[in-house]
């Protein structure tokens, strides 16, 4: 299991990430109408406002059940261990285990 912290790290990045959406595609959208260079230099000094957390590539996908940050399935959102345990146990439908 993945430390708290951690968890709650990348709810808050999450959060904020939600709240600055809108403002940055706004912007973003700006610098594309925008011709002049200097315009679009006081645009980019804009967007460089927002904090660093609030930029969707600081964002991780974790396990849901478990936190942790590698080998995420997007389709379930269980990191690869849990998912083959909960497979394996018929926990979840559909999903069978291969065998070639």
């Amino acid at each position: 299991m993945a430390r708290k912290g951690l968890i709650q790290r990348e709810k808050k990045r999450q959060k904020l990430e939600h709240k600055y959406h809108l403002i940055r595609h706004s912007l973003k959208n700006e610098i594309r109408k925008v011709t002049s260079l200097s315009d679009k230099w006081e645009i980019y000094r804009k967007l460089q406002s927002p904090p660093r957390n609030s930029v969707p590539t600081r964002l991780r996908r974790r396990c849901f059940a478990t936190g942790r940050p590698r080998a995420n399935y997007r389709d379930f959102g269980l990191s690869g261990h849990r998912l083959c345990e909960m497979v394996h146990t018929c926990l979840l439908p559909g999903a069978t285990r291969s065998s070639w």
